[in-house]
């Protein structure tokens, strides 16, 4: 895989990482002026990060569309590319045999 080819995909995916955090400190301070409440018992830790993921998960999908599209455009394209080598490859079998 090229480094131009998977640029989408890390471009998208550093997006994604980069809203989570995000979403991690706000959640992370929203809980420490007690805007939000600590969990339960000790499990505040797991509360901030399942919080901060149910909140990112919808972000990045309205936020990220366009970055979506281009990675699943790239995608769509070499699955594409690998169809048609398939099909020469195959061809060439046919007519060897």
């Amino acid at each position: 895989m090229s480094a131009g080819k998977s640029s989408a995909a890390i471009r998208y995916t550093a997006l994604r990482l980069a809203i989570f955090v995000g979403c991690l400190v706000a959640v992370a301070g929203l809980v420490q002026v007690g805007a939000v409440p600590k969990g339960l018992g000790d499990a505040n830790f797991a509360w901030v990060i399942l919080l901060a993921l149910v909140i990112s998960a919808p972000l990045s999908f309205v936020l990220l569309r366009k970055q979506r599209e281009a990675m699943s455009q790239q995608i769509s394209t070499k699955v594409d590319k690998a169809k048609s080598r398939l099909e020469a490859n195959r061809s060439q079998e046919d007519g060897a045999a």
